[in-house]
């Protein structure tokens, strides 16, 4: 096993140190562990100096490791794709997270004017989940860091005995957010009909 490493070591590409000094990221990704993707579908990782599976780069997302794909050829960004793919291979594989109906609504978003609204929306509403479970967790004495390690069956017996104040937090926290979000709605609604009056784009008879 360690000879083989070394080969890979020998005969890979570049690490990532080398792949800056030659220009291949930009400034900033210094502290980022580089993947880089070969047309072969094969996955290198810099650092380590040996190529990796889809479920290793899985593990660096549990771990909360910073880490950026790029194309081995062309140097292009790959990670939401990488990062794509695992959630497919979850959904596929396990229990699904997203229903047909919740995904079909998701696609119905893209090209829509609210397309940008929405991502930001779902990646706020994510995030507030997770300072909720942080906060469970402090209070519970596990601590926020200890609770990225909780395995499913620890964090089954956790909810069932926080179930009850659980769910009535996050019934009013998704009150407030769909309440706002109706808000924010009408608000636009109200500029747009300030800006375009009835009428407006709309040819003068002859």
């Amino acid at each position: 096993m360690t000879q083989s490493r070394a080969r890979a070591a020998k005969s890979g590409p570049a690490t990532g140190t080398t792949a800056q000094a030659n220009g291949t990221h930009p400034t900033g990704e210094a502290d980022l562990r580089v993947l880089k993707k070969y047309p072969n579908r094969r996955l290198y990782d810099t650092r380590t100096s040996g190529y990796i599976t889809l479920a290793d780069v899985k593990q660096m997302v549990l771990e909360g490791e910073h880490f950026i794909v790029r194309d081995a050829k062309t140097g292009e960004d790959l990670t939401r794709s990488i990062l794509l793919q695992i959630i497919l291979e979850e959904e596929s594989g396990g229990v699904p997270m997203f229903s047909t109906q919740m995904l079909a609504h998701i696609i119905r978003f893209y090209g829509h004017t609210m397309q940008g609204l929405m991502g930001s929306y779902l990646e706020k509403n994510i995030q507030a989940f997770i300072d909720i479970q942080n906060r469970f967790a402090e209070q519970s004495g596990m601590g926020s860091s200890g609770s990225k390690g909780f395995s499913p069956e620890v964090w089954a017996q956790f909810m069932n005995v926080q179930a009850p104040m659980m769910q009535g937090l996050m019934s009013s926290y998704l009150d407030q957010s769909k309440n706002l979000f109706v808000q924010m709605q009408e608000q636009m609604h109200k500029q747009a009909e300030t800006l375009f009056p009835p009428g407006f784009g709309v040819p003068p008879k002859r």
